[in-house]
This record gives structure tokens, sequence and C-alpha cells, in this order.
């Protein structure tokens, strides 16, 4: 029996101003287009559903964000005007009765079990995936006290009707099963989509910074939320160790509630020249081209979308061996070093040691980071959206 989604394949992506309601073949749904990994993984992928000639809505929340300009023409942003997430269900009710797509994929805790919920109160046939972006039991501490019980809870409850799991690593999918008690064959492992056209071409625009000029001193850098999950206190605490064996500066771009507890630490560590907050920037790719070294701090992670976008950029790296994500990416050590979690002394050292060339060999990170292609995740996803006939 040939799927729903199968059959609108034949619908190719054109313009869209002719299309009628039933026509749109795969939706996305997330809470907002925010600057996180989720957000822009999937961005990425809806951008490249569209590309292959898919009809594709990406339904939000609430349309802002960073993101929100990086969404392609082909897809169309379909806002539902709702101030929080939970406050969307009536109106994702609505879209999913009027335009019936054969497939939502939704992404983040919250968002899926709205997405779950909805789809059951809309009753129309529509094969919901849900993916899990990061690891359920960290985030969930990192989460306010009526939410780090609640949403674990209603996971367990609303999951089993999803009609696919996936998890961005296999320590994201056994921690998820072991959490909700879902069988781990539910779940499906997809990789993110971190290097794509668009990450190789921005990653060739030239850069104009100070600190970027020939004979300046090493640029260490770092890309992500300036929340407690990126432990960037470790990371300062690890440069300010490493200046006292060698010059170096730190970059670390993104906004985030902890800037200026941050900021405050690099003053009080005389670090305030050296290290440098620039805020989000839309190009982090041309800045990992040209940094001499990128470091992963974080605590947790589900993946770790900006340990592969540096390896794709040819820089080396360092990351945290912190659930989940970075030790599968580096294949255990293979491809860059590990450190322990808020471990200052290995931290500094490693950096140290990458600086100055202490490494027998360094690896070709390029060649790892082809394993995390656009298209290889966009197979993976279709395949889990296609399993079954709707």
């Amino acid at each position: 029996m040939v799927s729903l989604l199968q059959q609108r394949l034949a619908r190719r992506a054109g313009a869209r101003g002719d299309e009628t309601p039933g026509d749109v073949a795969i939706a996305l749904f997330l809470p907002s287009l925010e600057g996180g990994g989720a957000e822009i993984v999937m961005v990425t992928l809806a951008n490249g559903l569209a590309a292959q000639g898919w009809r594709v809505d990406l339904v939000v929340a609430h349309a802002t964000g960073a993101y929100v300009n990086r969404v392609s023409p082909a897809v169309r942003l379909v806002d539902l005007h709702a101030p929080r997430v939970l406050y969307s269900v009536p109106a994702l009710v609505r879209y999913l009765r009027r335009e019936r797509p054969p497939v939502l994929l939704s992404a983040l805790n919250y968002a899926n079990v709205v997405a779950l919920w909805a789809n059951r109160l809309a009753g129309v046939g529509t094969r919901v995936v849900v993916s899990e972006h990061n690891n359920v039991t960290r985030d969930m501490g990192s989460e306010p006290a009526n939410r780090s019980w609640l949403i674990p809870r209603l996971m367990r409850q609303s999951y089993p009707w999803a009609s696919g799991i996936v998890a961005v690593s296999n320590g994201v999918a056994e921690e998820l099963a072991r959490t909700l008690a879902i069988p781990r064959e539910r779940i499906d492992v997809i990789y993110n989509p971190a290097v794509t056209e668009r990450l190789r071409e921005l990653s060739t625009l030239p850069l104009a910074h100070p600190w970027l000029a020939p004979g300046e001193p090493p640029v260490i850098l770092a890309v992500g939320r300036l929340t407690a999950q990126k432990d960037y206190p470790t990371l300062i605490q690890a440069f300010a160790a490493l200046r006292a064996h060698r010059d170096a500066r730190l970059v670390i771009l993104g906004e985030g509630e902890l800037r200026g507890t941050l900021e405050a630490m690099a003053a009080r560590l005389g670090l305030a020249d050296v290290i440098a907050f620039p805020g989000f920037v839309d190009n982090p790719y041309a800045w990992m081209r040209q940094a001499a070294l990128f470091v992963l701090s974080s605590a947790w992670e589900g993946f770790g979308n900006v340990l592969a976008e540096a390896m794709a950029c040819g820089t080396p790296v360092i990351s945290t061996d912190c659930p989940s994500g970075p030790a599968e990416i580096l294949e255990n050590g293979a491809w860059g070093r590990l450190v322990p979690v808020a471990d200052v002394e290995a931290l500094c050292t490693a950096m140290r040691e990458e600086l100055d060339g202490e490494r027998a060999r360094r690896p070709d990170v390029i060649q790892r980071a082809q394993h995390f292609d656009l298209g290889q995740a966009l197979s993976a996803y279709l395949h889990v959206m296609q399993r079954q006939s709707i």
C-alpha cells in the first residue's frame, strides 16, 4: 500500500500560490525560531526537504527568533500566534484539520507533547514523528520545578502514541528509553545535519577582525547559548590557566541569560581584553574556519552540532566527554581530544598541547564531518516518515 506521503511526492515544490488544503506533504513543528541547536536543525531539514521537491510547512507556536530569515522561500512558514507552546494546541488542531499533512515532525520534548495531543484531538490520521535533541534527565534538571516533573510525566503518557521516535545520538536514545520506559528498538538514531553547502560557502567568506590578522595570538573559539548547559565558567577558568603558559585569545559566540555573569567573571580574572563576547552572529562558520582551536565545554549535550560544524571547517576540536553526542562524533577521541566535564586542569592542558602542536598527528576532521551531511539526515528522516502506510 502506498502511503499518502509517497503519493504526494509527485506534487513537486513550485509556486506556493496555487496549492490547495491538503497539498502539504510534510509539516515540521517547534516552538519558535530562536537561536538554538534544535531550531537550526529543523530549519535545515525543512529547507532540505523543500529543495528535494516536497511541499513543506514549518509550523511554529510563534514566528520569532534569529532563524526566521534562514527559512527558505520554498518553505511555508505557518505562525500559530501562540504566546506559549502549550497555548498553541487549539491552533495546531485547526491547522491539522485544515491541511491534513501525512506527516508532522516535531522537535523538543514539550513541543513533542503538544504535537501528539493536538494530533489526537484533531483525529485526522496524521503520522507524528517526534525528535529528541537533548539528554532528557539533564535537560529537565535545568528546568523550573513545575516543569521538571510534569514534562517527563506527559512524555511517558504521550510518546507511545508517536508513529516514530528519533534521537540525535545513541546516548540520547538510551537515556530516553530508560527514562520513559520505551523499548529501545522503537527509537531511531539520526545524527543532526550539521554539514551543508551553506556552511561550506559561508565558511570561506572573509572575516575582518583585528584578532584574526596575521601574527596575532591564536584564537580559541566556542559557540553556543550563554546558559548553564554550556559550562563556560570552566572554559574561562581553563583559559585563564592557559594564559600562564602562552598568549592566546578566547571568543565565545552566542547570547543567553548568563552574559552578564560571564563578562563579570572575565573582568574579575583580568581577562576582559582577551575574551570577547560578540553575541549571536549570522555566520559563525567563518570564525570556525579561522580559529586556531574550537572548544566545546558543555556539561551535557544531545548531539553537539557546533562540534561537527567546526570539524567541517577543518578546525581542530576539543570537547568535554559529556552525555551525549561528543564522544560519538569524535569516535571516543579519534578525531579530537575528549576531557572530563568541569575539569579545568584537563581542559587547560588539552588546549595548551593542541596549540603547541604536541599531538603526534592531527586527524583530518573534515573527513569525519562528512558523516553528518544533510543528505544522509534527509534520507534517514524520510525512511522513518515512510516506514508505515498512513
